[in-house]
């Protein structure tokens, strides 16, 4: 049965997409239809492996509590064991279908995208890497295995961001992203290594059976710490305040890399990591707090900043650091199913969004700017229908992806705190709009520029956008039909059916959002320009995204620049001082002590015998010298 074969052999998942890479890197640098067929059809083989893993999961007794794990040792020594394996439960078995369809999709409809460009086959060999990394760090069975996947990731984030090298804007974003999350990866290394000298190991199943009576014994103190810091890592890997600032400047890189990035494989893997950890987190309750709020806060703030932007593609960035902030916050309100049903909807729409801008750029000339668009639904009919359900898909209308799992965060959110539910509702409604704005904005009113003739982009990608349109109206509502959050539930956050009040609630805030949004931009019934100049402070702080980089930017110049000029000065004058100053103190004594070096043998024969005297001197008692003294005397 293949579902079985599929299940035995998930290695081949992550490996199949390596494999790609490796053979494109090495043999196909200029065989540009090989290179992509290689990518694609590995990538093919994967998706297909990954949905005979999802019916074996679906069909067989696996759970959350009761995985399917292969593994082999990776290697040994004293106090430490470390495998290499497969680890199958119906949250990473979700993953890996999103994670192998969204990746299949993007390689598709790069074909297209990046067509006549130089670095062709560079691009699907990177785009393999990726895969292969990501998948790699979804099927980990201990901390250690998705460490190693994990910092692939950043790398092949880095090498993507960059993938415009030439550019200096795209170096320094690729550099930017690197370093912001590095020192998140420092913070979850830190926890990774108290969790081994605190449990003697790194395995998820093992810790899932160790932390509960560990903290049955011994309190929530440490853990509480411990959990924080492997929280910084996915703070940074998924953009979370404060270290979101390397996200929206990741567009540097090709559209289709933004699409891949945002969907299913960066920034969703610190939102798994919490995920796969969530017997650790779950257990502290004042973690839980730091994580919920953390997210519920994210999401707002980068609402904010998404209302004034310009840039197609910077508002969609914005809107996933606003939706991995969704995510978050039901994972700190201790609602595992709602987290990732959030996140496979957000795939599906996102990765829909992203390609739909990146048709757009393709037909306007790589002009981003949404106010130098307009009109764009009649020269590009199907982007424009996709665009629109990915709108309303992130807005949270019915039947929509979007709908069903943002209405089970909602739920969450309500069940565990009024303020974090009220900041998640007013942030649903910010969506809405903003994404209201960019679309009415760019596809209605009349063109800006008379003389660009933008028309519709080829099959190749159309055809990826016509799947993920399809998944965005469907991937909430099956779901849904057929309990996935009973699939994938987790502690005492159960999927629990629609709560009519909140879902209506949402819906007809989204709805006043839409309407508003079509009043000043579609319509233009309300001019732009005066709600702009009436909150002239409030727009400036959001266009200018709350001066954050400047912080940054202030911090780095002013308080690290400055502490190195002083320990340059410490270093130079203090440790140099000390380290030249023995130095210069060894030479002079020997030029000192060189004086006494006359290779004369009468001298030597001199300084023998008063070397003798001095000691016979030394040699005598006080009493003897005193009276050899007294004897010298009487003799004179």
């Amino acid at each position: 049965m293949f579902s079985n074969f599929a299940l035995n052999h998930a290695w081949l998942i992550p490996l199949l997409p390596a494999i790609a890479f490796v053979v494109i890197s090495f043999l196909l640098r200029g065989a540009k239809k090989t290179a992509a067929a290689t990518a694609i059809t590995m990538s093919l083989i994967s998706f297909a492996l990954a949905v005979g893993v999802g019916v074996a999961v679906a069909i067989g007794q696996i759970t959350v509590e009761n995985p399917f794990i292969s593994r082999v040792t990776w290697f040994e020594m004293s106090g430490l064991h470390v495998d290499m394996g497969v680890f199958i439960d119906p949250t990473s078995a979700m993953m890996l279908f999103v994670v192998t369809l969204v990746s299949l999709l993007v390689q598709i409809y790069s074909i297209g995208y990046m067509h006549g460009d130089p670095g062709f086959t560079r691009f699907f060999a990177y785009l393999s890497l990726f895969a292969a990394s990501m998948l790699g760090l979804v099927i980990a069975v201990n901390f250690v295995q998705m460490f190693v996947f994990w910092e692939l990731v950043g790398l092949c984030s880095y090498l993507l961001i960059g993938y415009y090298f030439f550019k200096i804007s795209a170096r320094e974003a690729a550099k930017k992203a690197f370093m912001t999350t590095r020192i998140g990866d420092f913070g979850l290394l830190l926890g990774i290594l108290f969790l081994q000298v605190t449990f003697g190991t790194l395995d998820f199943q093992a810790l899932g059976t160790k932390i509960p009576a560990y903290v049955q014994q011994n309190g929530t103190a440490f853990l509480t710490v411990v959990a924080i810091l492997i929280f910084i890592g996915p703070v940074g890997k998924s953009g979370q305040f404060p270290l979101h600032v390397w996200l929206p400047d990741a567009m540097e890189g090709p559209t289709p890399v933004s699409a891949l990035i945002h969907a299913a494989t960066m920034v969703v893997a610190g939102v798994y990591l919490v995920a796969r950890a969530f017997v650790l987190f779950d257990a502290l309750p004042e973690a839980m707090t730091v994580v919920a709020w953390v997210g519920a806060f994210t999401a707002f703030f980068a609402a904010t900043i998404a209302l004034t932007q310009r840039e197609i593609k910077r508002i969609l960035a914005y809107s996933t650091v606003s939706q991995l902030g969704y995510m978050m916050l039901a994972l700190g309100v201790g609602s595992l199913t709602a987290s990732m049903f959030h996140l496979m909807t957000h795939a599906f729409f996102k990765a829909l969004l992203f390609l739909g801008a990146g048709s757009v750029l393709h037909a306007m000339h790589d002009k981003a700017d949404i106010f130098l668009m307009g009109g764009l639904r009649k020269k590009m009919p199907v982007t424009f229908a996709a665009m629109g359900i990915g709108v309303l898909a992130i807005a949270g209308i019915p039947p929509f992806a979007g709908f069903f799992s943002k209405d089970e965060i909602l739920a969450a959110a309500a069940a565990a705190s009024t303020p974090l539910y009220l900041i998640a509702t007013v942030t649903a409604f910010m969506t809405a709009f903003y994404m209201s704005r960019m679309f009415f904005t760019a596809f209605f009113g009349e063109p800006d520029d008379p003389h660009d003739h933008p028309h519709e982009s080829g099959p190749a990608m159309l055809i990826a956008l016509v799947v993920l349109g399809v998944f965005s109206v469907i991937g909430g509502w099956l779901p849904y039909q057929y309990h996935f959050g009973d699939w994938v539930r987790f502690g005492a956050a159960h999927h629990g059916g629609i709560d009519i009040s909140i879902a209506g609630i949402s819906t007809i805030l989204s709805v006043v959002a839409i309407s508003l949004a079509w009043i000043i931009y579609g319509a233009k019934t309300i001019p732009a320009a005066s709600l702009k100049a009436r909150f002239a402070l409030l727009y400036q702080l959001s266009y200018n995204k709350f001066y954050i980089d400047e912080m940054y930017q202030w911090l780095n110049h002013t308080i690290v620049d400055g502490c190195g000029r002083i320990l340059y000065w410490v270093d130079i004058n203090i440790v140099d001082g000390i380290v030249n100053g023995l130095g210069n103190g060894t030479n002079l004594a020997g030029k000192f002590l060189r004086r006494g070096q006359t290779g004369q043998l009468q001298h030597y024969a001199l300084v023998f015998f008063g070397g003798i005297i001095i000691f016979l001197l030394l040699s005598m008692s006080a009493d003897s010298f005193i009276t050899a003294l007294t004897r010298v005397g009487g003799m004179h």
